[in-house]
């Protein structure tokens, strides 16, 4: 039989690589934390019942994610201005009505919103970054600024 701490550290291992790959959801990380503290307090209370593991299992996911949203909020940054940093490239999404979809820009994956919805940007397309709402980057198709 598995320990019990190995099975909850194995779980945080998935929940960050996860959070690594970029999956949206926004409890991933907090989830992986209170994951890793539960692997921690079982190999020091090995008699601990399933039931007050999930229980606590669930109000720490809770409690975690509250905290680095508030943390989050008090940490926005604004975007840095230089010529270069304006610029993003179409990496997926923005198909159809849907105004969400991924760009890379300065070198990273970000979540961005399409202030055009109603023309849709393909896949490698350049675009400029005309602002930010919290981690979502709001975005514009080249040839469309008046």
């Amino acid at each position: 039989m598995v320990p019990t701490p190995l099975i909850w550290f194995l779980l945080a291992l998935v929940l960050l690589a996860l959070e690594w790959l970029g999956a949206e959801f926004d409890g991933l990380l907090a989830a992986a934390l209170a994951g890793l503290g539960l692997s921690l307090l079982t190999a020091l209370l090995p008699g601990m019942a399933l039931a007050a593991q999930l229980l606590l299992f669930g109000a720490s996911t809770a409690a975690l994610l509250v905290l680095l949203q508030r943390w989050s909020r008090r940490r926005e940054r604004a975007i840095p201005a230089s010529g270069a940093s304006e610029r993003a490239t179409v990496i997926s999404g923005f198909a159809g009505s849907d105004a969400s979809g991924r760009v890379r820009w300065q070198g990273q994956s970000w979540a961005a919103t399409n202030l055009d919805p109603e023309r849709p940007l393909t896949t490698g397309e350049a675009v400029l970054v005309m602002g930010r709402d919290g981690n979502r980057l709001q975005v514009l198709g080249e040839g469309q600024l008046p």
